[in-house]
């Protein structure tokens, strides 16, 4: 076997383990509220605005790879995957502290807001697996696999980047001061 095989195999091992564990470990600590610890109301507008820059950084990482950057490119990309821990790291610290805020809104806002909730949630789960595939390609330098699944990875990765904000924005009236 090459050493590409054989380091591909490896990926697909740990990206699968990444992939399921994430979000098993969020799933868990969701649910723990740490006693006498001061709440952290102050993270939701603050991964938001995470979210927003990782949907802007995207942006800018597809336009620097259509103008033939690739260090640009690829800079950008891994600042969003650090984003996107911060804000793992984040979200998990406020669900900790915190109480969950229900969405307070009412007649078919509240459809909406329910809607872009869920898809919001389960494209965060499928994403992982994604992007750490489409960045494997890369890394091995396998260019056209790298491409095509870039294609299908960027637009649901920006989808959850930028429902991250809206629904930051649509519950926000609604946190306990």
């Amino acid at each position: 076997m090459s050493d590409v095989v054989v380091r591909e195999k490896r990926f697909n091992k740990l990206i699968t383990i990444v992939s399921i564990v994430v979000p098993v470990v969020v799933a868990l600590l969701f649910g723990v509220k740490l006693p006498n610890v001061e709440r952290l109301g102050f993270l939701p507008p603050i991964y938001a605005t995470i979210n927003g820059v990782t949907a802007l950084l995207l942006c800018a990482a597809v336009m620097a790879i259509m103008r033939g950057n690739r260090r640009i490119h690829q800079t950008l990309i891994n600042i969003c995957i650090a984003l996107s821990l911060l804000f793992l790291v984040m979200y998990i610290g406020y669900h900790m502290t915190s109480d969950s805020t229900t969405y307070g809104g009412k007649g078919v806002m509240r459809y909406v807001y329910y809607f872009i909730l869920i898809s919001h949630i389960i494209l965060s789960i499928a994403i992982i697996p994604l992007v750490l595939k489409t960045y494997s390609f890369a890394y091995l330098n396998k260019f056209d696999k790298h491409r095509k699944w870039a294609s299908f990875t960027f637009p649901l990765w920006l989808y959850v980047a930028v429902t991250g904000v809206i629904v930051y924005l649509m519950i926000s009236p609604y946190y306990p001061i």
